[in-house]
This record gives structure tokens, C-alpha cells and sequence, in this order.
């Protein structure tokens, strides 16, 4: 594979130049970074209707006396990677506003941010130039909630997803005072409230009784809400992807392949949540024939942290702090998010991408569970529910 870098360079309003070079072949050479052997959870389990975030990564080792440049840039896809694997062109999302709701708080997150988007040559994003905003649940820029480090990876991981899908697009980071439905309900009204295009929640909890009292938090005509849908294969669903109005994003796993027409192949991630809601009835456009509830997921992107995103995150995780690759269903709902949201759409709910599901790629092959080969957790032509409808192939069906 060729590998391909970007400096992506802002020029006249809405349009971006990419300007690309090669930078050998394959993963990094042998004196540059290499992978670490075991993908790890960001987020541990959580317990009773608390959510974990779906965060996953891979460590990033430099030799001494080395570190992430352009010319040994951290191994993982970059934004111009993403940008051509989804045929991402035009505009680059000027006047849209991405937010993404996490739990607790990650004090490096803006730091963070400048080095990612620093290092592929992204435009600036601060507090200071008015392309960032963090608030607490509330809406505030104080007291923010206590920090964690797990999901501060959560939420780099985040930003920086967001930032690659859609560089020029504002982000709002609102962070919960715990991960528990009720203080998550009220950041994602205040992300609404803010302005955001389109909302990313890489969280869950397997769905439960009594989980439409938060239904409420998760409608908001005119705004995209998208959600993960989980990390644990084939078998229960979570909330809040399960909800009838939220984009539920599934995941695959996304491979070079420079002989095809796309230049890719992408399939279901054995990884990828799927499954059959207990709860929440079928939506009217939802038409597969075996669960007769709400199926899981809707639309999917890139998840498996094996051919996942480059992350830099520097809050607590050790000797793997910097630069990794992360992936999950956590990488896949802030992609999607941002690419709806660098479409100038709006999207009401999945319908709209099950009506236009003939403009998006469809993922073929690839299993996230025992189903007897159906649909609900193999990657078949046409719907599955580890990747929905399909993955983004520019913006005909965001």
C-alpha cells in the first residue's frame, strides 16, 4: 500500500486544498513507529445503567530519540486517508458545528487537539479563534467535571476523528458530570442548545427498562444524533444507538487496496455491535425481515483500531501517552457525525440514509458473531446490521 500524508491548507471559504505526498510503502519503516502487540480498552466496563465509552486503541512505540513528524508520521490512518477512502472532497465544513458528548473531564483536550491537527497541517481549532468550545453539562466553561483517564482517551479520540472528516467544521466538547444517563441526557440537550450540527455520542449501556424516560434527551429536529454502536459483537443492543431517532454506526474494518476501483475494501469489524432491540419498536423505515424491533446499527465506518485512526492523547495513559492508533465503534459515530455534518445536511433519523442507500459502499464479508450466516451479524450485500445500509461514499446519501 501507499501510503499517502496531507497538509491540508484552508484557502477560500467552504474548499480545502490537499496537498499529498508519499511517504513509502506499507506500515512505518523499521526505524520508524511501530504498532504494540495488544489493542486495549479505553473505557472498563461499566456497571448498572452507567455507560461505558467505546474507545479502543493500540500503542505507538518511537525509537529513542525520535518523534511524530511529517517524515515518520504515527501509523494509523491520517486525515487525507480518510478523506479518500470515503471520497471526501469539497468543502471542508466552514460554518458547521460538530459536537461530542463524553463523560468526566480531559484537562489536556484542547493541547491535545493543537498537536493532532498541528501535525497533518489542519487549520488551527482553539478556544481562541472561536473553532473550539468546551463546557461542562450545563453549558459553562466552569467547574469542569472531575478528569478521568479513560475517557479522556474517549475524548481525544473524538476530537480528532472529528477533526480528520471534517477539518474546517467548529467542535463543541461537553462533558457529563458522570457517565450515567441522566447527567449524559443533559449535555446532549446543552450541545443542541450551543448550535451543533450534528451530535456524536461514542458511549452506551445495553438497553434496559425504563431507558424511554431518557428518550426525550436524544430528539431534536434539525440536529443529526448519532451514536456508537458498541464494541461487543453480535447480542443485546445499546442505548442510546437503539433509539428510534438516533443514527446508530456500526463498524468495519477499512483496507487499502490500490488495484480496486475505490482504492479500499472495507467489511464488517468483528468487533462491531449488532443486534435486535427488546424494547424499541421498528421504525417505518427499517424493513429487514428478521427482527421484527428495532435492528442495530444503520450506518457504519471504520472501527477496527488494527487499521484504525492516528490519535495523540496525553492524559494518563502512561508509558502509551502520545500518539496511538484508536478505533471502536468510538471512531466510527464521530466520523460519520462530522461527515454529515460537512455535508450542509441535517439528518432527522436514519431514514433518510436508508432512502438513499444506492449512494453509499456497501460492505461485504466479514462476521461479528455465530448468527447462522444472517444478516444481523455477517456482512451481506444490500442491509446488514454490523454496517447498515453502508458506509459514506461522499455526500449523496448524508
Amino acid at each position: 500500500m501507499n501510503r499517502v500524508r496531507t497538509a491540508l491548507t484552508a484557502v477560500a471559504a467552504g474548499s480545502l486544498v490537499a496537498v499529498l505526498a508519499p511517504t513509502g510503502a506499507g506500515a512505518a519503516p523499521a526505524s520508524g513507529p511501530t504498532l504494540g502487540p495488544l489493542t486495549k480498552a479505553g473505557c472498563a466496563a461499566a456497571s448498572g445503567h452507567r455507560a461505558r465509552c467505546f474507545a479502543e486503541y493500540r500503542a505507538v512505540h518511537y525509537p529513542a530519540g525520535t518523534r511524530a513528524t511529517t517524515a515518520t508520521p504515527p501509523p494509523g490512518l491520517s486525515p487525507a486517508e480518510i478523506a479518500a477512502a470515503y471520497a471526501l472532497s469539497g468543502g471542508g465544513g466552514a460554518g458547521r458545528t460538530v459536537a461530542i458528548v463524553d463523560a468526566y473531564d480531559d484537562p489536556n483536550a484542547e493541547s491535545d487537539l493543537a498537536t493532532y491537527r498541528a501535525n497533518y497541517g489542519l487549520p488551527p481549532c482553539t478556544t481562541a479563534n472561536g473553532c473550539f468550545h468546551k463546557v461542562n453539562q450545563d453549558g459553562a466553561a466552569s467547574p469542569y467535571p472531575d478528569p478521568d483517564t479513560q475517557w479522556s482517551l474517549e475524548i481525544s479520540l473524538d476530537l480528532d476523528a472529528v477533526s480528520a472528516a471534517c477539518p474546517l467544521c467548529s467542535i463543541i466538547l461537553v462533558e457529563g458530570d458522570q457517565p450515567d444517563a441522566a447527567s449524559l441526557g443533559i449535555a446532549e440537550d446543552t450541545a443542541v442548545r450551543l448550535g451543533a450540527t450534528a451530535v456524536s455520542n461514542s458511549y452506551g449501556t445495553t438497553e434496559f427498562t425504563g431507558m424511554d424516560a431518557y428518550t426525550a434527551h436524544y430528539v431534536h429536529p434539525g440536529t443529526s444524533i448519532v451514536a456508537s454502536s458498541g464494541d461487543a459483537g453480535f447480542g443485546p443492543v445499546a442505548m442510546p444507538a437503539v433509539l428510534g431517532n438516533v443514527i446508530a454506526v456500526g463498524g468495519t474494518t477499512l483496507t487499502a487496496a490500490p488495484t480496486t476501483t475505490r482504492g479500499w475494501t472495507e467489511q464488517a469489524w468483528a468487533g462491531a455491535s449488532s443486534g435486535c432491540s427488546a424494547y424499541i419498536a421498528k421504525p417505518a423505515w427499517q424493513k429487514d425481515k428478521h427482527c421484527s424491533m428495532r435492528t442495530v446499527a444503520d450506518v457504519s465506518a471504520v472501527a477496527d483500531p488494527n487499521t484504525g485512526l492516528a490519535v495523540y492523547d496525553t492524559f494518563g495513559l502512561g508509558e502509551d501517552s502520545g500518539w496511538l492508533v484508536g478505533g471502536g465503534t468510538s471512531l466510527s459515530s464521530p466520523l460519520v457525525a462530522a461527515m454529515i455534518a460537512r455535508s450542509g445536511h441535517e439528518i432527522d433519523g436514519a431514514g433518510y440514509l436508508y432512502a438513499h442507500a444506492s449512494a453509499l459502499f456497501d460492505p461485504v464479508g466479514g462476521s461479528n458473531g455465530y448468527c447462522g450466516n444472517d444478516y444481523l451479524c455477517t456482512g451481506k450485500k444490500g442491509y446488514d446490521a454490523p454496517t447498515g445500509v453502508g458506509s459514506p461514499n461522499g455526500f449523496g446519501a448524508l
